[in-house]
């Protein structure tokens, strides 16, 4: 539940105003569910280290963490749970009106935020393709936010030390400019019982961004730069096989890879009159490059064995050009709104993965990955052993979209809302997988027999979303009834090639779609008291999941797939609530909750069983999630004031992928955190401490099948104590 911007007796507060329908509008008004996060909220939930921790403060939404940085948000359990950076996210993700491609570049935005918006349920007309769950907008703050000047230093366990601030204003008549920055670093937070300490994962992140406005007043120009360093070591994952301690992990070593990761753009969003109408346009860049990699069989010598070691590496590359234009008129009675997109993506990566330590000119490991040898196929291009597997991949992707979104007032209480977008992609991608002898040969693999795994292929989708809802105000409340639907685009499998078909049509994935009917209402009531109130069903249709399932071949013998896939559908549908209140003065109780039941239909077989995920649950889809958060501020003195908040944090049992088994499934997690600050307003000077994960929870934060089962695993008990200087 949001947090209103407490006034100086802590007790009065602002009406909430979003953007989600790309106009300002308080948040009581759109006929959805909204989530907001604003500064004050985002200010008390220190001891943040990624935007996966962004799901600890929004019930229904969660976080799959991979490799470390790669975020993937589920909504109402709807999105892939995938570690490959080509998968696209089901809840887009949006900076400051940007749309960020993949599921690698979210890690470390969270600095310098005015608010986050969370839009829940397919926001196809807006937000266009890889919204079918919702969205997530990032905003930063503006040049000319006003008395945002400051400087934080923070210090915690692990090591933890950050520091972060901004400082900007006015330069000139119409002209504004801001600069913000954050560094953090912290050592290891997992115990390793087998090696070096660093296979626990160390941070160490940097984030800069410059923004400039110039404002003629009918008229604006919002510049903004930013670049962000991830210069640590990524976790390494813990095998289910091993009896292990909370927060331990077992590692040899050999796997560990200093991270190398880049992140950097620039955009432009232009604002001016055009006669009876407004224009708007935001042109943008978006770009990394990644080098990282860990120890990811989860084990020092698996089973005994240590010719079972398997270490992998990323290499990639991405940009991203990206234009959005959009007209708008209010007329009396109701407004319309067109607009125009285009976007151009390109993508290249190679996945490495070996045994033991490898050279880096041979890219032969000092042991054979156990996994080589059934990528040869006939004729092999060497009679040494096979030590390493390479797969490059190359995708590009063209996407252009028209889209409208058109209010009409019915009557002074009912308005009707009515959008569509036609989008239209086109994806190229091409690749190769290879495997390299002890030798230092290289030959294309050719698992059974099947072909070279080299080729190329092209995806076109066209596609047409929607929205229509009908909203009722009435005595302070609005009642809404709305359908919408969305999709997220199919693509290539970026992870290794086993053969030809991995570029066949058989071997990519498909377009998921998510069409959503939800009734709710919201308003205020009794004064103090805030509520949201909403029922969902969501028909889901060609659900993409990770799967290791054997697949029959026409000669009859079979292979294991290991390669994102499309499910037939599934079925959600749940409930949902959010109410503030004010109960005292200067003493506010956010309670929220969402009861979600999830079920994968599958009639057709796959691996010549039907009946694997029939019936199954969607995976990060807890059937029931809650947040409360408390906050109580009260003044010392006419200068000084304090505040004190918790937040609790709960999942019931929730599943990794999509096959259903216990094994696979994580349960329950309560999580607390806590913060205390002290204010003295004369010279703006915040002392504070905070906690998180306070009971020591150790969960599974993803999962993935490999030499037995793997999970990546929470943060542990984190604490630490802060001093802010505002001017």
């Amino acid at each position: 539940m949001a947090q209103d911007v407490p006034a100086d007796d802590g007790n009065a507060s602002e009406a909430i105003v979003v953007t989600a329908t790309r106009q300002p509008l308080p948040v009581e008004h759109v006929a959805g569910s909204v989530i907001v996060l604003d500064k004050w909220a985002l200010e008390s939930a220190h001891g943040f280290v990624g935007a996966e921790d962004l799901a600890e403060l929004l019930p229904g939404v969660e976080a799959a963490v991979a490799n470390g940085t790669q975020v993937a948000f589920q909504i109402r359990g709807i999105g892939a749970v995938d570690h490959q950076a080509l998968t696209p996210t089901a809840a887009a993700v949006y900076a400051d009106g940007v749309f960020l491609a993949t599921n690698v570049q979210t890690g470390a935005l969270l600095y310098d935020l005015e608010r986050v918006e969370v839009l829940k349920g397919p926001q196809g007309t807006l937000y266009g393709r890889n919204a079918s769950a919702g969205a997530l907008n990032l905003i930063s703050r503006r040049p000319d936010t006003e008395d945002a000047n400051y400087v934080r230093l923070g210090y915690g366990n692990f090591d933890r030390f950050d520091i972060d601030g901004a400082i900007g204003g006015r330069l000139a008549e119409g002209m504004h400019a801001r600069l913000a920055a954050t560094y953090l670093s912290r050592s290891p937070i997992f115990e390793n019982v087998a090696g070096p300490a660093e296979a626990g994962g160390q941070t160490e992140e940097f984030g800069i961004r410059l923004s400039t406005l110039l404002d003629r007043g009918a008229a604006s120009l919002l510049l903004r730069g930013h670049f962000e360093q991830d210069s640590g070591i990524n976790p390494m994952p813990r095998n289910d096989a091993l009896s292990l301690g909370r927060h331990q992990i077992e590692s040899t070593g050999d796997g560990i890879q200093d991270s190398d990761n880049s992140f950097y753009g620039a955009s432009a969003e232009y604002e001016m009159p055009l006669g009876a109408w407004d224009l708007f346009s935001l042109t943008s860049f978006e770009g990394y490059r990644q080098n990282y990699g860990f120890d990811f069989d989860g084990t020092a010598a698996p089973f005994g064995e240590p010719s079972l070691n398997a270490n992998l590496s990323y290499a990639r590359d991405f940009a991203q050009f990206s234009e959005e234009l959009r007209v708008h008129r209010r007329f009396e009675g109701g407004s319309v709104l067109l607009g125009l997109t285009a976007a151009i993506e390109d993508f290249s990566q190679r996945y490495t993965i070996w045994c033991g330590e490898l050279d880096p000119q041979t890219l032969v490991g000092s042991c054979n990955y156990v996994g080589a040898p059934g990528r040869v196929g006939p004729d092999p291009a060497s009679s040494a052993p096979v030590a390493t597997l390479l797969t490059d991949i190359e995708q590009e992707r063209l996407s252009l979209a028209a889209f409208t979104y058109n209010e009409i007032e019915v009557l002074d209480e009912l308005k009707f809302i009515a959008g569509l977008r036609l989008t239209h992609e086109r994806i190229e991608g091409e690749g190769q997988g290879l495997h390299v002898f002890r030798d230092g040969v290289v030959d294309f693999n050719n698992r059974d027999g099947l072909g070279p795994a080299i080729g190329a292929n092209s995806i076109y989708t066209t596609r047409l979303t929607g929205n229509a809802s009908l909203s009722y105000a009435f005595d302070g409340a609005n009642l809404y009834l709305a359908l919408s639907n969305g999709y997220k685009s199919g693509g290539f499998n970026g992870e290794v090639a086993n053969n030809a078909l991995h570029y066949t049509d058989e071997g990519l994935f498909a377009a998921e779609t998510v069409t959503t009917l939800e009734a709710g209402v919201k308003g205020k009531a009794w004064g103090s008291l805030t509520y949201a109130l909403a029922g969902f069903v969501n028909e889901y249709n060609d659900p993409q999941a990770r799967i290791f399932v054997e697949f029959a071949l026409p000669d009859g013998s079979s292979i294991v797939s290991n390669s994102l896939s499309n499910l037939d559908a599934a079925d959600s549908y749940g409930i949902e609530a959010q109410i503030r209140l004010n109960l005292v003065k200067g003493l506010d109780l956010d309670l929220s909750g969402v009861w979600n039941h999830t079920s994968i239909r599958q009639d057709s077989a796959i691996g010549g069983n039907a009946d694997l995920f029939d019936g199954k649950p969607l995976p990060f889809a807890p059937k029931f999630s809650a947040n409360t958060r408390v906050r109580y501020e009260t003044r010392l003195g006419a200068g000084s004031r304090i505040v004190v908040g918790a937040n609790a944090n709960y999942r019931s049992r929730f599943y990794l992928d999509p096959s259903g088994l216990e094994e696979r499934s994580q349960g329950e997690v309560l999580t607390l955190a806590a913060d205390a600050s002290l204010y003295l307003d004369g010279p703006g000077l915040e002392l504070g401490l905070w906690g998180r994960n306070l009971t020591n929870q150790d969960y599974a934060v993803s999962g993935y099948g490999l030499i037995g089962y793997n999970t990546f695993r929470s943060d542990p008990r984190a604490f630490g104590a802060a001093a802010s200087f505002r001017f």
